[in-house]
């Protein structure tokens, strides 16, 4: 029960905000559309482009989120859950209106009006929101293009392994064509969170926590470069190596980019 109240509470604040910025987000896409390189004239290559376009854009947004500390606080609330479950598919990444529309801009541009793209994308978000849950198993042939629960439960993971992988809101393609795809593995189950687990739980600290120590670290001793890092470079990042980002933990692990095991044999490395 504490965990659905915090997901309505998050839910709450992220649909508020974007409520607040609609119109503002509307008109700028609107703007941009009016601008058009393209005129799509046929319905099916239409909206079949648009879902395309739109699970792309979203694919590079998402990967930002994860790949760039500044955007990673916001995004972490979606993560910080211990449990998974469909209400955790409404845990909201607060701010994200604030900045998402940008990366639609283009698929504005070559001729999609932008309500279409704000329908297209909530109805996406509908199947995100069902792929939270542990009461699916694989799905067949559907887990070589679609996103399923087998593979958002690898993206809600802490483990070393599945950390900062499976992107995609609606197809899993992108993941698989750009690198960031991993499997669910039986002999390492999914654990839920966040790799250091949040103590602090109260509303405030909910949203902001990741906030705090992002600030923290812009104010060690260094120079303007090193902050830049801090708020550019992958979470866990550290001018000193205190911490690690999931890349260098995979690699002191000895996992390769494809999850798989490297060790030294003959000075060679070996892949099982």
């Amino acid at each position: 029960m504490k965990g659905i109240l915090q997901n309505v509470y998050l839910t709450i604040l992220n649909a508020s905000l974007d409520l607040l910025v609609r119109g503002f987000y509307v008109a700028v896409l609107f703007w941009v559309w009016q601008h058009r390189l393209t005129e799509i004239s046929n319905p099916w290559a239409y909206w079949i482009g648009l879902l395309l376009l739109e699970d792309f854009a979203f694919y590079w947004l998402h990967r930002v989120d994860h790949f760039c500390r500044l955007f990673w606080a916001v995004h972490v609330t979606h993560h910080s859950s211990e449990e998974f479950n469909l209400t955790v598919g409404f845990r909201s990444s607060v701010f994200q209106p604030l900045y998402r529309f940008v990366y639609f801009l283009p698929i504005a541009l070559l001729g999609f009006r932008a309500e279409d793209i704000v329908f297209m994308y909530s109805a996406t978000q509908i199947w995100g929101i069902l792929v939270h849950t542990q009461y699916v198993g694989k799905l067949g042939v559907l887990e070589w293009f679609m996103v399923t629960p087998s593979h958002h439960r690898v993206h809600h993971a802490s483990n070393v392994r599945y950390l900062d992988r499976n992107m995609g809101m609606c197809l899993i393609i992108w993941d698989r064509l750009f690198g960031t795809f991993a499997d669910e593995a039986p002999e390492d189950p999914v654990r839920y969170g966040l790799t250091t687990n949040i103590t602090d739980q109260s509303p405030g600290n909910l949203v902001f926590h990741e906030w705090k120590k992002l600030g923290e670290d812009l104010r060690k001793p260094g120079p303007l470069v090193q902050k830049l890092r801090y708020l550019l470079e992958p979470p866990g990042w550290s001018h000193d190596g205190s911490s690690l980002t999931a890349d260098e933990m995979r690699e002191v692990m000895g996992l390769s980019k494809n999850n798989t095991r490297v060790t030294k044999k003959d000075d060679k490395l070996v892949e099982y």
